[in-house]
């Protein structure tokens, strides 16, 4: 086996088990727990208001880009769905690190997976391939295009969120 099969093997794999977080993620909040109504509610917990129209646009965001990703369709557009998400996952629990505790290294985790795939491409077996995108939208424009999730993100945080207010500590 060459070099390059192996690599386009470990791309595929990678790219679709990313996707598929993803995918799942958006796919809980419609079909799972709270659903979109409870999706909205813990929204608003966190500050993104209106929380009904974050929980949608999230969940179809995680979903589509969740699946674009896992086909390798339009992956620097994909990137850049996953990046605004993830950011704004991350800087809504920017309190904490480790997930556990409701921190957000996971949400970076998947974003910088996601720059990747923009910056290097998602290999052979795409459909970016399949359709001849793979040689013109990858490299510097492909992460470029992914940064424009993390502008659209900040833009959206600055708009939307609006912090819960911190409790005072007790004084005694």
């Amino acid at each position: 086996m060459a070099d390059q099969d192996v690599v386009d093997i470990v791309l595929l794999v990678t790219r679709v088990a990313i996707g598929i977080t993803l995918f799942t993620h958006g796919y809980q909040k419609f079909f799972m727990g709270g659903r979109i109504k409870g999706t909205a509610g813990w929204f608003e917990s966190l500050g993104m208001k209106p929380g009904i129209v974050h929980a949608y646009t999230a969940s179809c965001t995680e979903v589509s880009c969740g699946i674009g990703l896992a086909l390798g369709l339009f992956t620097p557009l994909t990137a850049a769905g996953f990046v605004g998400t993830m950011f704004v996952a991350a800087w809504t629990h920017k309190g904490k690190f480790f997930v556990f505790k409701d921190g957000w290294e996971y949400n970076l985790v998947l974003a910088l997976f996601a720059v990747v795939f923009a910056t290097i491409g998602p290999g052979r077996w795409s459909l970016d391939r399949a359709l001849g995108l793979d040689d013109e939208y990858f490299g510097l424009p492909g992460f470029l295009i992914a940064m424009i999730g993390l502008a659209g993100a900040v833009i959206l945080l600055a708009v939307a969120w609006k912090p819960p207010a911190q409790e005072e500590p007790a004084t005694s």
